[in-house]
């Protein structure tokens, strides 16, 4: 892929508004209820600190009826260069066929979330499903263009899921920005909440009983550690999740977004030309990754000294 068609699409994604739709759906008992509440509101707080053209939406035990609203909502607002992040936290259930995120009155299936995201012309889209059973919803939801991530790999792990509360915790902790660039990604937020999930596991010497996957070939059934080899992550790699520390400051101001918006354009062309290396002769991938590097190198500059 030439360095112009790289910056093309990370210049496609950076001038545009992200919309931020997180639902905590029924808990069943009041301490459900109650954490499932208390991990979306972490994730609100989060995203509305981080800055930036954002529109954040949270919705707490709703009906099937209002995310059908809301999510139609967020389709008349939403242009193909804007960006859509749907998380779910709660409980699902999976029969061997349909996945369904329990909510209050009837529950909304995997299937009914897939029409409603079709109708958001936002091109790029990341579903993170962190209820029980989400696994089995990948099958309607992947698509080509979207990442999905889901706290289970099958729609078989039943058991209430934790890897929501690590997913929050990824939104706000400096230590799931791996590469030190102010910016947390859809693939290091994953990578840091499965760490911390297999830890809680392992440090309760309890058996695992979820084991989270991500998908964003549009054709896969999640890879529980996406790599430029299986060919899991090229997309959440190069996608923004939230701001951090410096970031989030210039996203506010008006003198130095211009330079972000050029930051972000040219790191997220960087990691997909990474997840394209081994289809570019050697010469070329390091002529453009240079390139790459020394424009992003004098743009950094240019941003420290406003």
């Amino acid at each position: 892929m030439r360095l112009a068609t790289l910056l093309f699409f990370a210049a496609m994604a950076a001038q545009a508004t992200t919309f931020y739709v997180t639902i905590s759906g029924l808990g069943g008992e009041a301490d459900y209820d109650q954490r499932f509440k208390m991990w979306a509101d972490d994730i609100d707080s989060s995203l509305k600190k981080a800055g930036g053209d954002s529109n954040v939406i949270t919705l707490i035990a709703p009906t099937r009826e209002q995310i059908r609203a809301k999510l139609a909502d967020v389709a008349k607002m939403a242009k193909p260069t804007d960006s859509l992040v749907l998380m779910l936290i709660g409980h699902g259930s999976y029969d061997g066929t349909d996945y369904k995120f329990n909510i209050p009155g009837p529950d909304i299936s995997g299937a009914d979330l897939a029409v409603l995201l079709e109708h958001i012309p936002a091109t790029r889209q990341c579903v993170v499903n962190m209820t029980s059973s989400s696994g089995g919803s990948i099958t309607f939801l992947r698509k080509s263009g979207r990442v999905v991530i889901t706290a289970t790999k099958a729609g078989t792990e039943k058991n209430a899921t934790v890897f929501a509360r690590y997913w929050a915790d990824a939104l706000r902790d400096p230590a799931a920005d791996v590469d030190k660039n102010d910016s947390i990604s859809a693939l290091e937020a994953f990578h840091y909440a499965q760490q911390k999930t297999t830890d809680f596991f392992n440090t309760q010497k309890r058996l695992a009983t979820e084991h989270s996957v991500l998908e964003d070939t549009g054709k896969g059934e999640g890879e529980k550690g996406p790599s430029a080899e299986n060919g899991e992550g090229r997309l959440a790699a190069a996608f923004p999740l939230v701001r951090l520390g410096a970031n989030a400051a210039a996203a506010q101001d008006p003198a130095k977004r211009p330079l972000l918006d050029r930051k972000e354009q040219l790191e997220q062309a960087i990691d997909k030309l990474k997840y394209d290396k081994a289809a570019i002769p050697a010469a070329q991938y390091k002529q453009q990754l240079a390139a790459l590097l020394l424009e992003l190198a004098k743009v950094q500059e240019a941003l420290d000294k406003q």
